[in-house]
């Protein structure tokens, strides 16, 4: 009997999740092609369906955001429908406890974790890219919002020191949009300043192009392309411009060796990557959460304001993981610590609630 409504119960939180999903996905698709129409609907490149396939692509990136809140507003959803249904009253009168009815639900949000992390993730990656591609072929270098962190990148080549930055990052760091480069003397004087509309790192050299020229009391140059020497390599580059939240999950392992070969610091990748491990029992804490809400509304007839509690107490744990994961990130706390301690606090303290609840 258990293992048919067992099934029941984890198809009604199937459903239920599905139609979160759907709801967040059609409301965010609206949003943003409005937002991205406003903001590029002018530029020679936009078409409409090329504008409708960029905020698909970017949609992926939006639902990951919003996956903790999914799992949580869809247990509550579904335990307060089965109970106003009296049907958790049937199967607790046939002698079944809150423990066994509710092994659906967190296997349920567990694989709904799995699938965020190896579906949705890489996707969102893919789709971050590609995006921000279809944006600079239409021309959108100024507008184009890149999902790679865009720091100064300095070099010393020969007696040249320069600092290079960009407003948008293209094929993982080899392309920079909207470019500047400034140069130095010996004694850390500005001697020259380079802005190109772009700049594409070949074999030992970048290639800037449509540059305009500028050096203290002369008139700006424009040139069409120049070459600026380098001895940066493309891993190298590629390591120090992406940010680990652009990266899929199956490729940090190795993003993380890499980054540590050239001496960079890898807090920040290691604490995502634990992040997307602990997503799955992250999902699982928010249901009980919802859990602890759901059933004593139901039972005792309690206010609305214990739902309300429930989504606050929800919202407090995702504003806790992410600041626990900015400390990871920063190497205030090990990347560990940062991404499994919420995750535990949380899944301990909702099981001590259910247990006080429903056993005393």
């Amino acid at each position: 009997m258990i293992g048919t409504l067992g099934f029941y119960f984890f198809r009604r939180y199937i459903v239920t999740t599905l139609w979160f999903l759907l709801g967040i996905f059609s409301l965010v698709f609206i949003i943003d092609f409005s937002e991205m129409s406003n903001r590029v609907g002018a530029l020679p490149g936009y078409t409409l369906s090329t504008g409708l396939l960029v905020t698909a692509l970017r949609i992926p990136t939006i639902l990951m955001q919003t996956v903790p809140f999914v799992a949580l507003f869809s247990g509550m959803a579904a335990l307060i429908s089965l109970n106003r249904r009296y049907e958790l009253v049937v199967t607790r009168a046939a002698g079944i406890s809150v423990w066994q009815f509710l092994r659906p639900f967190v296997v349920g949000a567990f694989l709904f974790g799995l699938l965020a992390v190896l579906t949705l993730n890489p996707l969102a990656a893919w789709g971050s890219r590609k995006a921000l591609e279809f944006e600079a072929s239409w021309g959108a270098t100024n507008a184009a919002r890149s999902e790679t962190s865009i720091p100064w990148l300095r070099q010393i080549y020969d007696k040249d020191e320069a600092i290079i930055g960009a407003k948008a990052v293209l094929d993982n760091g080899t392309r920079l949009l909207n470019v500047s480069v400034i140069h130095f003397d010996s004694d850390s004087r500005i001697v020259l300043r380079q802005d190109a509309d772009s700049a594409t790192l070949e074999d030992g050299y970048w290639l800037l192009k449509n540059v305009n020229e500028t050096r203290s009391g002369e008139l700006p140059v424009r040139l069409a392309e120049v070459q600026l020497r380098t001895n940066l390599k493309r891993e190298f580059v590629q390591e120090s411009l992406e940010k680990p939240e652009s990266i899929a999950f199956f490729e940090l392992g190795r993003k993380i060796a890499a980054a540590k070969s050239f001496g960079f610091p890898t807090n920040a990748m290691e604490t995502q990557f634990h992040s997307m491990l602990s997503l799955p029992l992250l999902l699982v804490a928010m249901t009980l959460i919802a859990a602890c809400v759901s059933l004593k509304f139901s039972r005792f007839n309690q206010s609305r304001a214990v739902i309300l509690g429930g989504i606050l107490s929800g919202f407090m744990l995702y504003v806790v993981t992410v600041l626990v994961k900015a400390f990871g990130s920063s190497g205030v706390v090990p990347p560990f610590v940062a991404a499994w301690l919420p995750v535990v606090v949380a899944m301990s303290l909702g099981a001590t609630i259910l247990l006080h609840q429903e056993d005393g």
